[in-house]
């Protein structure tokens, strides 16, 4: 078995696109949610919260070739590849296109411009807006395939749209295709464009804040007065690299991965059990060959969600039992859907690193509905863990896992 190291870490989110400038963000408790008066015109959709990016732009240097075939989500994903392999060295070093590196990732869906396009056609019998690229910027694996066609990739191509966990599965995918020697190089994560189609999935299942006159104040994971989920866009990206390989180029290693668990509910789509949550867990420590006792944080899902906070610290607490730390970033910016579990595994290994961990925002009074456990709320707490979790779980009934090592 090989050993798996993070050479490479990046990420675009509303507070930012790199790490200080986040931090400053969650330091002085600033969220990037805001109203969305541009969903006005819906009149169904209750929600008008979210937290999109309002800066984002793409680089100079991308031409109008690259750019065709990428819709919102692609670009995040690439944009955020790009800072990745920068970050990790490899940008532009031909070793990458060899077929030493591949890619895992993936998004909820495609664009939903385009989809709204073949739409207009069943609809209205037209074909206005369709062209030749139409399809590759709605389809499923669209970031992964840009990623790979923007960098020249031409290793393993792995896509995982699964929603909430379509970036966690993608790091542990990309994870386990080093470990067993496949190649020695992957990009793995995820990202997800805003779109009010998404806010009225939740919304129809009346689970979306309707806080809409205080932003600010919502989402609030685990807490009692939580009334729902905010949406929010973003992408995230990490560089994952069989150790000897790392080693041998001289790469800064910001992490290593030792444990991955994922797991299906099997019993319902929106309905999550504690259980098999419990269990992806359980699976991350065998694969770690780690006792419960030796992780010192676990970076929860937190979506604001009745059932999701619930089922989730439930299955926390059994794992690890009242004393464990907890908080949810998604208290900051929204829930990413397939950018979530590359944006917090990222903000993990940087809190871990830095031994200063975020609090979730929002969070004045813990449900006690949810299980006993250390909810990090107010300002940063310190410490010094050589072993941090991230949890993320999904529609469907789709569970992950990951461990992180501190690299000294």
């Amino acid at each position: 078995m090989k050993r798996v190291v993070v050479t490479g870490m990046a990420g675009i989110t509303s507070l930012g696109s790199d790490w200080a400038s986040i931090a400053a963000h969650f330091e002085a408790g600033r969220s990037g949610i805001r109203r969305m008066d541009e969903w006005d015109r819906f009149t169904e959709l209750n929600t008008r919260l979210a937290g999109p990016i309002d800066d984002f732009a793409v680089p100079q240097h991308w031409t109008r070739k690259q750019l065709r075939s990428m819709g919102r989500v692609s670009r995040l994903a690439v944009g955020a590849a790009e800072q990745a392999l920068q970050d990790a060295g490899l940008l532009g070093n031909p070793i990458i296109q060899d077929g030493r590196m591949g890619v895992a990732c993936g998004s909820s869906t495609g664009s939903t411009d385009e989809i709204k396009a073949f739409g207009n056609m069943l609809l209205n019998s037209v074909a206005e807006g369709l062209n030749a690229n139409s399809y590759v910027r709605m389809m499923p694996h669209t970031t992964a395939a840009n990623i790979s066609i923007f960098f020249g990739l031409t290793g393993r191509l792995i896509p995982t749209s699964s929603a909430c966990t379509s970036g966690s599965q993608g790091i542990g995918y990309a994870y386990e295709a080093i470990k067993f020697g496949r190649l020695p190089l992957m990009l793995a994560g995820g990202a997800e464009e805003l779109c009010p189609t998404e806010a009225m999935v939740f919304d129809a299942l009346y689970a979306t804040s309707l806080k809409n006159d205080a932003p600010h104040t919502s989402p609030s994971p685990y807490d009692s007065g939580r009334d729902g989920l905010v949406i929010g866009e973003g992408g995230g990206m990490l560089v994952l690299e069989e150790l000897e390989h790392a080693l041998a180029r001289g790469a800064h290693i910001h992490a290593e991965i030792v444990g991955f668990g994922s797991n299906a509910d099997g019993q319902h789509t929106t309905r999550p059990e504690v259980s098999t949550m419990r269990r992806a867990m359980e699976l991350a420590l065998e694969d770690a060959g780690l006792a419960a006792q030796a992780i010192g944080y676990v970076n929860g899902h937190g979506t604001a969600t009745e059932q999701g906070d619930i089922a989730e610290t439930q299955a926390t607490h059994e794992v690890f039992g009242k004393h464990m730390p907890i908080s949810s970033q998604k208290s900051f910016l929204g829930h990413t859907l397939g950018a979530c579990g590359a944006l917090e595994s990222w903000f993990s290994i940087e809190m871990m690193n830095r031994d200063r961990y975020v609090p979730t925002l929002n969070l004045h009074n813990v449900d006690p509905r949810c299980a006993e456990l250390d909810y990090l709320r107010g300002e940063s707490r310190v410490m010094h863990n050589d072993y941090v979790m991230n949890n993320n779980f999904a529609f469907g009934g789709v569970n992950t896992s990951l461990i992180f090592r501190r690299w000294s």
